[in-house]
């Protein structure tokens, strides 16, 4: 375990574990915290693990941790390392097993006093319409020639199918797609459990929110995003579902052969990889944005779905009940882009696990409304405290490969949140706030309680003290579904 003493202060949110800490290291690992923060960091494996990653081949300039960091699988969730392009290497594991995962926001022009008398109403038609739990199926059967399509395309194949509007794929990180996935490097096993699980939440920490806008920082941002104070929100917050996991399972199983073929020396077999120019690491890479493009089709069903929720609830009670997408941003992905290292345009592979990107900025692949401002971030807190809208900057570009946090971050394991409080009390505790909870599973929710998480607004004071993203607008629960 690494000690308070191998931290060196470098700023007054920002640290080191020098290169020096271990022989194996190739580049330091750079992290963002209060003291606070890093006592929590530092009471899991989580900075072992960053070392860890530090050693993998073609690594540039450093290994990132975010403020929300916790032990993850081999790689910690709240991490963020570049690799060379191509002859760096690929790891699964840095990008997690629910690939893609990633939220989105939707706007409404529904006040929340105008709201109130129908919020549990729209909680139940929320939770009719969008199934969830863990191995649900959905609504959407899928051949195996429509699965292909969705690995291809993404949000467009949902827009295709009328699950989308226009507007909603501009307004998706990549608009929506992947452009190097082909499913033929995709297994029948993984194929077959994805075809019954488009247009589904799943479990875990997934969640669909409403939320209300409780306070704008930004005015002009938040006049963009058609954010307004005391008006209501939706945030959805899932993956691939067991698409990706088995991609995920495939390729670490995989990858074991290949790490020995190319001679690829590992403190953790979990941080198992493959050059990005080899046919094995090239496979992955497809197979991860065949995930990344269900994940996208996903969220845009799920948004279909919603969207008929409100009908349902508001139509003849409020004069405009339709959802407007603000963003959808991943934060469990690899992206080849482009970052300045050391004065010099690299083209790089970014691992982001529970690490959101943050563009800053002038970034052409924004929609225009946003491309004098940056790229919105997405930050969901526990059920019940807050969530933040975010804007990436020009520093997360020079200090963190475009990259900020992902949520609060866990600071208990599901086994002893559920240990602490059984959830039939917290669901009467989050009621008693005004927070309506609908749950596929009273364990389920416990696993979820908000003490088990990390405090989102320190994490997000951080970030923003750090200059690695700007705050746009904080959100507060007033209806949650979980599987």
């Amino acid at each position: 375990m690494i000690n308070k003493g191998d931290v060196v202060r470098t700023g007054p949110v920002t640290w080191e574990i020098p290169k020096t800490y271990r022989k194996d290291m190739r580049v330091p690992v750079r992290i963002f915290a209060d003291e606070r923060l890093l006592n929590a960091a530092l009471k899991d494996k989580s900075l072992t693990q960053a070392v860890n990653a530090s050693t993998l081949p073609g690594l540039v300039s450093h290994v990132t941790v975010m403020p929300d960091v916790h032990q993850g699988y081999g790689f910690p969730i709240g991490g963020v390392a570049a690799t060379s392009y191509p002859e760096g290497v690929i790891s699964p594991g840095a990008i997690g097993y629910d690939i893609n995962c990633g939220v989105r926001l939707l706007a409404s022009q529904i006040a929340y006093e105008e709201a109130e008398p129908y919020l549990d109403d729209l909680a139940l038609q929320l939770d009719e319409n969008c199934p969830s739990g863990v191995g649900v199926k959905g609504s959407v059967r899928l051949s195996v020639d429509d699965l292909e399509d969705v690995c291809r395309n993404g949000s467009n194949w949902a827009l295709n199918n009328g699950y989308a509007w226009e507007d909603d794929i501009p307004s998706t990180e990549e608009h929506g797609r992947i452009r190097n996935a082909d499913p033929r490097d995709v297994s029948p096993r993984a194929m077959e459990r994805g075809r019954s699980q488009l247009g589904t939440l799943g479990g875990g920490n997934h969640f669909i929110e409403v939320d209300l806008v409780e306070k704008i920082f930004d005015h002009e941002a938040a006049e963009a995003m058609n954010l307004s104070e005391g008006y209501l929100v939706l945030q959805i917050h899932c993956g691939s579902r067991g698409f990706g996991h088995q991609i995920c399972s495939d390729y670490v199983r995989d990858l074991q052969s290949a790490v020995r073929k190319y001679k690829i020396q590992l403190p953790d077999r979990e941080l198992v990889c493959a050059p990005l120019n080899s046919p094995e690491g090239e496979a992955y890479l497809s197979a991860m944005s065949c995930a990344a493009n269900y994940a996208f089709a996903n969220r845009q069903v799920l948004v279909s779905h919603a969207r008929r929720a409100f009908e349902q609830t508001f139509a003849g009670k409020v004069a405009n009940y339709e959802l407007t997408q603000v963003y959808d941003i991943a934060h469990n992905m690899g992206k080849i882009e482009d970052h300045q290292i050391e004065g010099k345009q690299v083209r790089v592979c970014v691992h982001r696990k529970g690490a959101t990107r943050a563009f800053g900025p002038g970034f052409s692949e924004l929609p225009e409304k946003y491309r004098h401002l940056g790229q919105p971030v997405l930050v969901p807190g526990s059920m019940g405290t807050a969530s933040w809208v975010l804007l990436g900057t020009e520093g997360s570009m020079l200090q963190s490969f475009g990259s900020t946090c992902h949520g609060a971050g866990r600071t208990m394991s599901r086994k002893k949140a559920k240990k602490s409080i059984r959830g039939d009390q917290l669901r009467k505790q989050l009621m008693k706030k005004g927070i309506r909870i609908h749950a596929g599973s009273m364990a389920g929710l416990a696993e979820e309680a908000p003490h088990a998480y990390k405090d989102v607004d320190a994490v997000v004071n951080v970030v923003t003290q750090a200059g690695i993203a700007k705050k746009v607008a904080r959100l507060r629960p007033v209806a949650v579904i979980k599987g």
